[in-house]
C-alpha cells in the first residue's frame, strides 16, 4: 500500500510543479522535458532488466551448482553452532536451518529476488512451531532481521548494472558493500538479541562476531592506511575479483569432486536466472518511469537542496545528499531504489562519488517493509511484535555505514 501511495505521489507531484512552472514561471517546455523523460526511462528500465538477464543466469547458475554440490550444506554446517545459539528454540537439524542458509545465501550472493521464495519456504517451516500463529515468533524476529539487514558478499545484480552502464571497474564497489552490510547485520543482531534476551556473550557467538569484526575492521584500517586512491583502487579491485572467482571456481571442484553433471546443474540454474530478470522488467520500469518525471519536474532538485541547506549548515560536506533518494526508498522498495540508483547515474555518472554511494546504499540494506509485509503475510501473522523496529534500526546503521565507507574508499572522487 504504502509503494502504490508512493508511485502516485510521484506522478502527481511532479504535474503539480509543473504546473507551478508553466503558469507561474512561463516555462513552456516544462512538460515536454517531462515526457521525454518519462519514454527515455521506460525504454532504459526495459534495457536494463535485460542486461540483467546474462548476469543473473550465470550466478544462479553457479548457486544451483553449489546447492547440488552440497557448499551450501557445507555452509549451513559451519555456522550451524552460531544459529542455534540465535535460535535457541529451534530443534536441531529442523528443516528451518537449511531454508534460512539457502535464503541468506542468495542474499549474501545479491540475488534478492531469486532469495524471496527460499525466505517465503524458511518462514513457513517457522510458522511449524511457532505457538501462537497469528504473532511473530522470537525465530522469525531474528530471521527477518538477517534478512533486512542484507549481508551481502557479491552483489551480483549491482555489478550487473555497473557494467551495463560503462563503469570503468564495476567490481570496485564489492569491498564497501561488504563492510556496511556487516555493520547494518552486526546491528540488527545486537538489538534484536537484547531484545530477545538473548545470551550473545558466549564464546561460540562471540568467536563468529569477532572473528568477521576483525577481517572487516582489518580490511576497513588497511584501506585507510592506502590513503593514495589508485592504491585503494588496485587492491579492491584484486581482493573483489579474486573472491569471486575463488567461489566460483570451488563451487564447480566440489561439485565435480562429488560427480554432479555440474554442466546441467547450471543450466538448470541458469535457466532460473532467465525467469527472474524478466520478472523484474515491469518493477524497474515503473519505478523508473515515476522517478524520471518526477526529477524533470525539478521537485527532486527542491527536496535535495532543502537537505543541502541543512547539512551545510551543519558545516557538513554535502556531497552525499545526491544519494539519498536510493537511501529512502531502499526500506520501501528495491525496485525503487534501484530505480533511484540507476537514475543518479543518469544525472552524475557510474564512477563518480554520487555513482559509488548509490551503488553502496543500494547494497547495503533490504527492503525491510516489503520483506515485513509479504514474509509474514504469506504465514498469516498479524503481530510483528518489534520486529519492524529492528529492521529500521539495521537500516540506518547501513545507510551511515554506507555513506562513510564512500567517502573512506571514494572521497577523492567528484
Amino acid at each position: 500500500m504504502a509503494l502504490n501511495y508512493i508511485w502516485v505521489g510521484f506522478f502527481l507531484i511532479a504535474f503539480v510543479v509543473g504546473l507551478v512552472k508553466l503558469v507561474f514561471l512561463g516555462d513552456v517546455e516544462i512538460f515536454s522535458v517531462m515526457m521525454k523523460a518519462l519514454f527515455e526511462r521506460s525504454k532504459l528500465g526495459f534495457e536494463l532488466s535485460l542486461g540483467l538477464t546474462g548476469i543473473l543466469a550465470l550466478w544462479m547458475g553457479i548457486m544451483k551448482i553449489g546447492e547440488k554440490g552440497g557448499m551450501i550444506n557445507i555452509l549451513a554446517r559451519a555456522v550451524s553452532p552460531l544459529f542455534t545459539r540465535l535460535f535457541p528454540e529451534l530443534p536441531k537439524n529442523h528443516p528451518a536451518i537449511g531454508s534460512m542458509m539457502m535464503n541468506i545465501s542468495a542474499n549474501m550472493l545479491g540475488l534478492d529476488n531469486a532469495a524471496t521464495p527460499l525466505g517465503l519456504k524458511a518462514m513457513k517451516d517457522l510458522q511449524e512451531i511457532n505457538p501462537k500463529k497469528d504473532t511473530a515468533s522470537n525465530a522469525q524476529i531474528m530471521f527477518l532481521v538477517l534478512n533486512t539487514s542484507g549481508l551481502t558478499l557479491i552483489p551480483v545484480s549491482i555489478l550487473a548494472l555497473r557494467a551495463m552502464k560503462g563503469s570503468a571497474d564495476p567490481t570496485d564497489i564489492f569491498l564497501p558493500i561488504l563492510i556496511a552490510t556487516f555493520i547494518s547485520t552486526l546491528v540488527g543482531l545486537l538489538y534484536t538479541s537484547w531484545r530477545q534476551k538473548l545470551n550473545i556473550f558466549n564464546t561460540v557467538v562471540m568467536s563468529y562476531l569477532l572473528g568477521a569484526s576483525a577481517v572487516i575492521g582489518g580490511l576497513a584500517y588497511y584501506v585507510s592506511w592506502l590513503k593514495d586512491p589508485e592504491k585503494i583502487r588496485v587492491f579492491t579491485n584484486l581482493l573483489s575479483n579474486i573472491t569471486l572467482f575463488s567461489i566460483i571456481t570451488i563451487f564447480i571442484g566440489v561439485a565435480f569432486y562429488k560427480k554432479v553433471n555440474v554442466y546441467d546443474a547450471f543450466i538448470e540454474g541458469a535457466k532460473d536466472g532467465f525467469k527472474v530478470a524478466v520478472s523484474i522488467i515491469p518493477y524497474l520500469v515503473a519505478m523508473l518511469a515515476a522517478i524520471g518525471v518526477f526529477t524533470a519536474s525539478g521537485a527532486m532538485d527542491y527536496v535535495l537542496d532543502a537537505f543541502r541547506f541543512i547539512i551545510s549548515g551543519m558545516g557538513i560536506d554535502t556531497r552525499f545528499v545526491d544519494g539519498l533518494p536510493t537511501a529512502f526508498m531502499k526500506p520501501l522498495t528495491g525496485g525503487g531504489a534501484r530505480a533511484a540508483m540507476v537514475e543518479s547515474w543518469v544525472n552524475h555518472g557510474v564512477d563518480g562519488f554520487v555513482g559509488h554511494l548509490t551503488a553502496i546504499l543500494q547494497g547495503s540494506t533490504e527492503t525491510t517493509f516489503y520483506v515485513l509485509a509479504v514474509y509474514f503475510g504469506s504465514v498469516g501473522i498479524k503481530k510483528t511484535r518489534y520486529a519492524a523496529t529492528a529492521g529500521i534500526i539495521a537500516d540506518i546503521a547501513g545507510i551511515i555505514a554506507a555513506i562513510l565507507t564512500t567517502y573512506l574508499f571514494f572521497g577523492g572522487l567528484k
